[in-house]
Formats: structure tokens, sequence, C-alpha cells
């Protein structure tokens, strides 16, 4: 009865084993892309996280600390748009950027995740009047470098 019980959680604990390395390797499949430092806010810092899903999309998470509220740039905006251009070169909208403050801390943060068929080669993000404009501004808040996926 003992080795019964023994065997049981010998394979309890090697199936855990198990999954936890399957969850680790599948998060090692993302692809972390640092933005640049911008000029229009200095402050602002972020990186974007690519990686693909079980159905073959492109997973695409934005993560941004130090933002400025739109509507205190010079001249002021409605929104931070998150823009990306595929690999047919191809610029495309893919959200809006909603930055907030938490009661821990003073610092504008925002995140975005989404998914695209489309396969990126650049994020960046910029200040609009319009969220929903499909066509980028000149004004640029943050950018990646061109990257490369597998």
């Amino acid at each position: 009865m003992k080795k019964t019980r023994v065997n049981t959680l010998t394979k309890k604990l090697i199936l855990l084993l198990f999954s936890v390395m399957i969850l680790i390797s599948l998060d090692s499949y993302a692809k972390k892309f640092s933005f640049l430092s911008s000029s229009v806010v200095p402050a602002a810092r972020g990186y974007v996280n690519v990686k693909r899903d079980k159905n073959k999309n492109y997973v695409i998470e934005v993560k941004v600390s130090n933002l400025a509220e739109v509507n205190r740039l010079q001249p002021s905006k409605q929104a931070y748009v998150i823009w990306m251009i595929t690999d047919q070169e191809i610029t495309k909208n893919i959200g809006r950027l909603n930055s907030s403050t938490t009661a821990l801390s003073t610092k504008l943060k925002a995140s975005y995740e989404t998914s695209s068929s489309s396969k990126p080669v650049k994020i960046f993000i910029t200040a609009e009047d319009d969220a929903g404009i499909q066509s980028p501004s000149e004004q640029v808040i943050l950018s990646t470098d061109r990257f490369f996926l597998d």
C-alpha cells in the first residue's frame, strides 16, 4: 500500500516538473525589444514582447512606464496609438495605449496586448487626436529599432 502511494507521488512530481519545463521553454520563445529613448517624452521607458501563439499568430505585448499624460504634450493630444510595421512594409494601427497610475506609484504606466497574423518588424507609438486614425502622425513618442523574428 505504501509503495503504491510513493509511486503515485513520484509520478505526480515528475509530471509537475515536466509541465514546468514545457512552460519555461514556451515562454523562452518570446523576443523582447526595448523602445529607444524619446526626445518628446525623455523619461518614458518600455519594451515590446513578441511571441507566436499556438495558432501561429504573433502576440504583441507593449509595456511602458514614465509616460506623460497625453493631454500634457505640446501640442496637446487625445490618445497614444500603437503602430506596427509588418514584414510587407504595411503600417497598421494596432491599438490605443491607455496610461494610468496606481495607488502606490505616481509613475504613469501603460500596457497593451494584441495578436496579429502579420509578422511585425517594428513597433512605435504616436500621439494622436483620434485613436482610430489609419496613418500615423509625425509625433513619434517611442519606437523600437527594426527587429527580425524567426
